[in-house]
């Protein structure tokens, strides 16, 4: 490979080293001209180069400013309450809420539907777990104003005919619930896990449920019910351990 020698005015440089722009006559006249005469002056590469530069700059500057305008165009909302249609467990709800306000606000507080709870309000512990178009979602980190358009799914909306899904009866014959207060948020997270794996196995099932605790300590009844509706076949609720082949003894 040849070696090239720096810019200068005195020093010829081979045409068209590798990396170097080939300059058109909209460039720059003397410049092009320069470089298919097979001499390249540091003057008219700068002047190559600045040209080059400053047609980006501009290209960005209109782009941006395209940007700014549509931005301006939106129309702002808020402070104060404004009107929003939510579309929740298939029916639509019009609401009246300040744009500041949760998912987990409004379906709670304006929606009445309070079996979705609010636990720790900073997206840790998965007791607010709604369906956003099928996917499960913290509402407590959401903007209720953000969530018009798509299909919302509660707690309340998995036994609109009043009968208990066979997630919900798993979790009654595996005991996988104590005080409760969570079991909405993994009934969500698990009803969407089995509508599109309905089998699925244990490793899967503790995955899905990763954003979900329990603080009374219910996961493995939770895994075992989950397993139960995925039609695994699980243990018996209680296992009696005789005295002479507990480890202790």
């Amino acid at each position: 490979m040849p070696l090239y020698r720096p810019f200068g005015c005195a020093h010829d440089l081979p045409q068209n080293p590798a990396g170097m722009k080939r300059f058109s006559s909209s460039d720059h006249p003397s410049a092009a001209s320069a470089l298919l005469s097979g001499r390249v002056s540091r003057r008219d590469f700068l002047r190559g180069l600045g040209t080059t530069a400053v047609s980006a700059a501009a290209l960005g500057a209109q782009g941006f400013a395209s940007e700014l305008a549509q931005a301006n165009a939106e129309k702002i909302r808020g402070p104060g309450a404004v009107p929003i249609t939510l579309f929740v467990n298939g029916e639509r709800r019009a609401l009246t809420v300040e744009p500041r306000v949760t998912l987990l606000e409004a379906l709670r507080l304006h929606a009445g539907l309070t079996g979705t709870k609010e636990s720790c309000d900073r997206a840790t512990c998965g007791a607010c777990t709604v369906l956003f178009n099928g996917d499960p979602v913290y509402a407590c980190s959401m903007l209720a104003i953000e969530a018009q358009g798509a299909e919302i799914e509660t707690i309340e909306g998995l036994t609109k005919s009043g009968e208990l899904t066979r997630l919900q009866r798993a979790f009654v014959d595996q005991d996988g619930l104590q005080c409760g207060f969570c079991t909405p948020g993994y009934a969500m997270t698990l009803t969407a896990l089995l509508r599109k794996n309905p089998h699925p196995t244990e490793a899967e099932i503790r995955r899905a449920c990763a954003g979900n605790l329990c603080r009374c300590g219910s996961q493995p009844r939770i895994v075992a019910a989950a397993l139960d509706a995925g039609g695994h076949p699980t243990a018996a609720k209680a296992t009696v351990i005789r005295f002479h082949d507990h480890a202790l003894a």
